[in-house]
């Protein structure tokens, strides 16, 4: 006697899952959409940005080395979005060889070109470098500071370093000591590039500091 009454109720309930099931389906269909066309966008992307970098790093790594071949590859190019970078470079004077096998300065050399290379396709207003050239030798070193300074065009850096010559060429240091088991900050601004060349070439015409000193202190 209620099988009418039963059919009619779960007809109902039957017809309400089943557009729940389509309605969860459409936006199912939509979301699988949207990730496809932004894999896409990424994808484009993300090759035309590793082109460049490509091009940054060679560029780079034969700054920081004086010479030599850095190369970026993909390790599976047909799936660009999940693949892995690897670094090859040629050292000069050594045969090309994996990442690994170089020396610590080396490796250090260039991964700081590759971070240069970063740099120069994506610039970044503030960059933070932490004893980056604390691996490397006193050449390596005034090549460093050097793609530092031309950097400093773009970039504001922050370099924290116990090296002499990154510090010369910084133009505000902070120097951190300690006094009473607290640390404070000593700020000292260098003077402006032209003066202290304007120094050095009264030191030079001279012969001796007297006279250019009092003009540097007084610059």
């Amino acid at each position: 006697l209620g099988a009418v009454e039963a059919f009619e109720r779960l007809t109902e309930r039957f017809t309400d899952l089943n557009n729940q099931v389509e309605d969860i389906s459409a936006g199912k269909a939509e979301i699988l959409e949207s990730i496809a066309e932004l894999d896409r966008l990424t994808k484009d992307r993300f090759e035309a940005t590793f082109a460049a970098l490509r091009v940054a790093f060679a560029e780079m790594f034969v700054k920081m080395f004086g010479g030599g071949v850095g190369e970026i590859e993909l390790l599976d190019e047909k799936n660009v979005l999940d693949s892995g970078v690897e670094i090859k470079v040629t050292v000069p004077g050594k045969r090309r060889q994996r990442l690994e096998l170089l020396s610590g300065g080396e490796r250090a050399l260039s991964a700081t070109a590759f971070l240069f290379a970063l740099l120069k396709v994506k610039p970044s207003p503030l960059v933070i470098l932490d004893e980056v050239d604390a691996p490397l030798d006193g050449r390596n070193v005034e090549r460093y500071v050097k793609v530092v300074r031309e950097f400093c065009e773009r970039s504001q850096f922050i370099l924290i370093t116990h090296n002499n010559v990154t510090m010369e060429e910084a133009d505000i240091w902070f120097g951190v000591t300690m006094q009473d088991g607290v640390s404070m900050l000593i700020p000292y601004k260098m003077p402006h590039r032209h003066v202290i060349e304007h120094v050095q070439a009264l030191v030079e015409m001279n012969g001796h500091a007297e006279r250019p000193v009092e003009a540097f202190a007084k610059g």
